[in-house]
């Protein structure tokens, strides 16, 4: 039976019927089991003029009032974090237990935004010059757009949303159209919370409502994260129109192996990140960089894992990874297996066709592992997104850090080593934005702020953290002078100092 999804706007839930809808699956059955309503030009200009509408209040809210909002969604977070964890699941695909870990990363976030108010304390020079005082502010925005997609439904849009709300800016949420029902799920916790009507909107739907949140002229900034492409054209048509960007795109993530390392643990380290929500993230290790003469013991000792992997419905316990998000990308990442066959890397284990308690429907595709990997091959030069492992091997650490340099990507990276020098030779010399050393997903803590560089990213500010709340603010200087009137005269010459 399927049910209906529809926008969150001005504080509930929008109820007009839809003239475009989507198909909402449950990965592991391939049944559908939603419908989600697509947005019009009408719908996005509703929602923009209903944060819009809430700006003045929210902005005039004081810090201590946001505040107390941020503290009790937190509360309400935390106590529905499992029936959000089964939410996503439903729709996404991936393991709770998984889902589960994604919902305590965005807790932190929010976290961190409950804090805020450190973050948002000027500057003040008391007597900068005789008589005068200057000082800073930081102001927000206004109304901001977040696109947010699939591989994090609930996790990526609280990356954004409660940071661009604490700084006092009102939001426009448009969720993955694939999995949308934990952005309407945050919302009406958000309203539980006692947020003001229209300060938080949630709007379904395709290109049409991203071109019409790019383009409308009193959404003044807009932080996206997805695929490379889709992040360029966000940036260049955001920036058209007059608005800060902040584009978060795809990734290439190379883990390198020397031969000092602790091949147990890089191999552990290997399976875990390659293959975790079935491989469905942007820090997902891609490729594992084999520093020879390890290549043959690491590959082996890989493979052995994977075999007793358990691929499965992700509501089951016992399940570790679970079907990819719809059968247009599993036959997308499926494609790539064939090609890598089709360009002669060594297919050591094959994921295609995998069995899953004997069903014949979901989207499932098993861990996949490539070795003699080559740079020329499509396998290693674009980003898959499914649960396909890459092994490149190169004769040094000198050979290891040329590859990922010469890599248009600069998402992530990852050294296993035991050598001190060599760590920290590879994290200063390495250029991608997100550095793990004997730490395979370096996603940072909320405190930090996460981001890539290269193809990556486009804008100037990282997600989250420091940069976070400097995205969703503009300063201000202010200088004071309270004279006596008696001293006023007129003076044209250019103002200084004394």
């Amino acid at each position: 039976m399927t049910h209906r999804i529809s926008h969150w706007i001005d504080g509930k839930p929008f109820t007009v019927l839809s003239e475009r809808r989507g198909q909402v699956f449950d990965p592991a059955t391939g049944e559908v089991t939603g419908l989600v309503d697509f947005a019009g030009p009408a719908e996005v200009a509703m929602a923009v003029d209903a944060a819009s509408a809430a700006l003045p209040g929210w902005r005039a809210t004081s810090l201590a009032g946001r505040t107390r909002i941020l503290f009790a969604f937190r509360e309400l977070l935390s106590a529905h974090r499992q029936e959000l964890a089964q939410l996503i699941t439903s729709e996404h695909g991936k393991v709770t237990s998984d889902a589960a870990g994604e919902v305590a990363r965005a807790i932190e976030n929010v976290e961190y935004a409950c804090g805020a108010p450190q973050m948002l304390k000027g500057g003040f020079s008391e007597n900068a010059s005789t008589g005068v005082d200057v000082y800073s502010i930081a102001q927000p925005l206004g109304v901001v757009g977040v696109i947010s997609p699939f591989n994090f439904p609930a996790m990526v849009p609280l990356w954004f949303v409660p940071n661009a709300l604490a700084c006092g800016n009102t939001v426009v949420l448009k969720p993955s159209e694939k999995d949308p029902s934990a952005a309407n799920f945050i919302a009406k916790l958000f309203a539980e919370a006692g947020l003001p009507a229209g300060v938080l909107n949630v709007l379904h739907g395709d290109k049409v409502a991203v071109d019409g949140l790019l383009e409308h002229p009193d959404v003044k900034a807009v932080s996206f994260v997805g695929s490379t492409p889709i992040a360029r054209y966000v940036y260049e048509t955001g920036t058209r129109h007059g608005k800060r960007v902040q584009a978060l795109g795809g990734a290439k993530n190379h883990m390198v192996v020397l031969p000092d390392a602790d091949l147990d643990l890089a191999a552990d380290a290997a399976v875990s990140a390659g293959f975790g929500s079935a491989g469905e993230r942007c820090m997902a290790v891609s490729v594992v960089v084999a520093v020879d003469p390890v290549g043959d013991e690491l590959v082996a000792k890989i493979a052995e894992r994977m075999g007793k992997l358990r691929v499965g419905d992700g509501h089951r316990v016992e399940s570790e990874m679970g079907p990819l998000v719809t059968a247009e990308h599993h036959s997308r990442v499926e494609s790539y297996v064939d090609k890598g066959v089709a360009e002669s890397a060594t297919l050591v284990v094959d994921g295609r066709g995998v069995d899953v308690d004997g069903a014949h429907t979901g989207f499932w595709l098993g861990p996949t592992l490539f070795d003699h990997v080559r740079p020329s091959m499509s396998i290693y030069t674009d980003e898959i997104f499914g649960p396909v492992l890459c092994v490149a091997r190169v004769d040094s650490f000198d050979a290891a850090l040329e590859l990922i340099n010469a890599n248009p990507y600069g998402n992530g990276t990852a050294v296993f080593t035991g050598d001190g020098r060599a760590a920290r030779r590879f994290q200063n010399e390495v250029e991608v934005g997100m550095v793990g050393v004997n730490v395979p997903i370096p996603v940072p803590v909320a405190y930090y702020s996460f981001g890539g560089w290269k193809s990556s990213l486009f804008g100037d500010l990282h997600i989250y953290g420091p940069e976070g709340i400097q995205f969703y603010t503009r300063g201000k200087v202010v200088t004071s002078r309270w004279p006596d009137p008696a001293t006023s005269k007129v003076d044209l010459g250019f103002p200084q100092t004394r």
